[in-house]
């Protein structure tokens, strides 16, 4: 369909409700109402699998994405509010529960990540707004003896060609009998009243005022609580037990043999803690002993070098361009480990029964946070109920369901609601870590001074092909490793992108913006080797092969012409990176000076285009967010791993940007009615490129391994 004219079929609708984005047309009654209850009473009424209207006028919204402060539950019931004619501030939002419905189209399962729930959400919930309101129309058009057509909507009223005035509240249970209509029309971008601006976001009262409920915060009536001790070595195993220690200290209910290591259930947390820590258990770590950083980056180098790679992209033939050329630049780039490190530690409450099963958890993939518990409490899915709470940071960690299965075995044990909270130190040594690489790439160039042959040559673990299994099929490129290099933008005629897949050992997860992070590095740094190569100045070398790229070529001018780049301050420098992900086109220009040796990130200016734009405000929030969490990662992040053991442990060596180390950040929107692009992940690639591009522009060094910290600069 066209997003212009928004002309939706009825085929378009059966698809979507293939897709997970069905309608429910039945009478939902809160409660156990029965018939004959008085006429007053309030009922709500699903008109769809994300919308319930009550007879009492209120309106709710099913969220079906988690809230982990990228802005769904502002941005998700603007786009249906829109096309159901009613303000969106007046409406209630849920989380919504485990089901088919709520299953996300770009990923095929109920899950919150890849920057797609914009994305996702767009067609989908303009059609359900859409329908849910001609619906009301038809209602109450009925009651007026007259046509849907001719009358119109009014911020939850239906109004007649004469004036005469209903509520949505008054026809939605004559509504909800209707049938579903066959063709409707979506607004123009220009009709729009909400989408486009920047509304306030909706959770930030609750967050100020602290009643938000995150997943740390839960409490049940006689909830106990768990500490849990790990093996301190990845993938090892508790030999025996001695725990006579901890259950005689005070508050402590019972210590729980879990698959995960060893749960304390006491009174309080801190009760739990401290039993926890007087527990003398013998591990086995034998498997994992040989374990290092050396070990790793050998592997990835042996597998490198032994495999021509699967190929996720090939255009010409890059390798005999390579042999033709006069000129021929090569360069092997290493990326690190890194954590995530969200704010909340990992958590869970588990409220086990014998017919079933509650679990309050802040999680991106409530299916499979369902069927983890159902596996651990014994039960069948459809008998564990998953209520989402609100999320203290994701970046992918929370797609990853193995700290929920502690939480089911320590409760079912106890009989007992029981909240099992990690630690920092677990939840750093105990991650599902981004993936190191090593990377090698080499370009060519004629006689001429023309770049007319790139080769990319990735390899790296599988974060796929471990979350869900079977989904990269024996001999297939995990599409999530080859982010931001399959789509190399600029005009070159031989290109060869392949990916070797290579296992390291240890769990590796998806981590913000995926291999986005990986391979923009590697191609935007090298990208700035090339233009040295051709005696180019870099945007300038950039600017020539972006010609046919007009929303590349666009981002990339903007971000020039607002950082200044041609005139840096005096004692100043300023590299720059380009990027495509998620459907946003993205640069960036980092401005930097060398002070004792050590880089200072002064500015950091961000042009993009991500389309149709819900809320401004919540795209310039993440984009700052993003790029805080790239400089992060960029300056110091880097996970180690000695004899099976991961080394860092919190803040104090796996450092955060501080207040007094943030660089000034600006953000320039192009607006634009493309399709929505995702905004929640883009901009963590292209920090650490436009930074390291702006360190040889200062010292003449390349670096071509992270982080920074790695490197003196002096």
């Amino acid at each position: 369909m066209s997003a212009a004219t928004g002309a939706v079929t009825r085929r378009t609708v059966l698809k979507a409700g293939a897709a997970g984005a069905g309608l429910v047309l039945a009478i939902h009654l809160t409660g156990c109402q029965k018939p004959g209850a008085a006429s007053g009473e309030r009922k709500l009424i699903a008109t769809n699998a994300w919308l319930r209207i009550g007879t009492d006028n209120s309106i709710t919204f099913l969220c079906d994405r988690s809230e982990m402060g990228q802005g769904v539950y502002t941005a998700l019931p603007t786009i249906l509010a829109e096309e159901l004619g009613v303000d969106p501030r007046r409406i209630a939002i849920e989380f919504a529960p485990v089901g088919d419905a709520y299953k996300n189209g770009a990923i095929g399962a109920q899950v919150t990540g890849g920057s797609t729930s914009v994305r996702d959400a767009w067609q989908k919930l303009r059609v359900a707004g859409a329908q849910a309101r001609e619906m009301l129309k038809s209602a109450a058009a009925r009651e007026w003896d007259t046509t849907a057509s001719a009358c119109r909507v009014e911020n939850g009223e239906i109004i007649s060609p004469y004036g005469k005035r209903l509520s949505y509240g008054a026809v939605a249970e004559a509504a909800a009998a209707l049938p579903v209509p066959k063709d409707i029309g979506l607004k123009e971008a220009k009709s729009f009243q909400w989408i486009g601006k920047a509304l306030t976001r909706f959770d930030t009262p609750a967050k100020v005022d602290g009643s938000a409920i995150f997943g740390i915060d839960v409490k049940l009536p006689g909830m106990l609580y768990a500490a849990l001790a790990q093996p301190p070595m990845l993938g090892g195993k508790a030999k025996t037990i001695d725990d006579a220690a901890a259950k005689a200290m005070p508050g402590v209910r019972q210590v729980v043999a879990t698959g995960s290591g060893v749960a304390v259930v006491a009174d309080s947390w801190w009760q739990a803690r401290k039993a926890r820590d007087a527990l003398k258990i013998e591990w086995d770590g034998a498997a994992t002993t040989a374990l290092n950083d050396g070990a790793i980056l050998r592997g990835l180098r042996l597998s490198s070098e032994k495999s021509a790679g699967l190929v996720a992209r090939k255009e010409g033939d890059a390798d005999a361009a390579l042999k033709a050329a006069t000129r021929v630049v090569r360069a092997e780039y290493q990326l690190p480990l890194l954590a995530h490190a969200t704010m909340e530690p990992q958590v869970c409450t588990a409220d086990v029964r014998a017919d079933g099963c509650d679990i309050y958890v802040p999680t991106q993939s409530q299916a499979a946070a369902q069927a983890a518990a159902a596996t651990a409490a014994g039960l069948k899915p459809e008998q564990v109920d998953v209520h989402t709470t609100f999320l203290g940071g994701g970046f992918g960690r929370r797609i990853d369901v193995d700290f929920i299965p502690a939480a089911v075995e320590a409760s079912k044990a106890v009989g007992k609601p029981v909240k099992l909270l990690w630690t920092r130190e677990d939840d750093i040594t105990h991650d599902k870590y981004r993936p190191p690489a090593y990377d090698t790439v080499a370009a060519g160039f004629d006689r001429d001074g023309k770049l007319v042959a790139w080769k990319l040559h990735l390899t790296g673990p599988s974060i796929t092909a471990r979350v869900f299994p079977g989904a990269v099929p024996a001999g297939a490129v995990d599409p999530f490793a080859v982010e931001a290099a399959a789509n190399y933008p600029y005009d070159v005629p031989n290109i060869l992108v392949d990916w070797v897949p290579h296992e390291i050992g240890l769990d590796v997860g998806y981590w913000r913006s995926v291999s986005h992070a990986l391979n923009c590095f590697v191609a935007e740094s090298f990208m700035d080797e090339l233009a040295l190569a051709a005696r180019q100045e870099p945007a300038e070398f950039r600017r020539a092969l972006l010609a046919k790229q007009t929303r590349h070529l666009e981002v990339l001018e903007v971000a020039l012409r607002r950082s200044g780049y041609d005139k840096p301050a005096e004692g100043r420098s300023r590299g720059v990176a380009v990027m495509e992900g998620y459907g946003t086109y993205m640069a960036q220009v980092a401005e930097i000076s060398i002070e004792g040796g050590k880089v200072k990130v002064h500015k950091i200016v961000c042009a993009l285009d991500c389309g149709q734009t819900v809320n401004p405000g919540i795209v310039t929030a993440q984009v700052e967010s993003s790029i805080v969490f790239g400089l992060s990662a960029a300056l110091w992040g880097e996970i180690n791993v000695q004899g099976g053991r991961v080394q860092q442990s919190n803040f104090h060596d796996y450092r955060l940007v501080r207040m007094g180390e943030m660089p000034v950040i600006e953000t320039h929107r192009i607006e634009s009615d493309a399709a929505p692009g995702g905004i929640g992940e883009p901009a963590t690639a292209l920090v650490a490129p436009a930074v390291c591009n702006a360190i040889y522009a200062a010292t003449k060094q390349r670096l071509r391994s992270l982080p920074i910290a790695r490197h003196n600069l002096a």
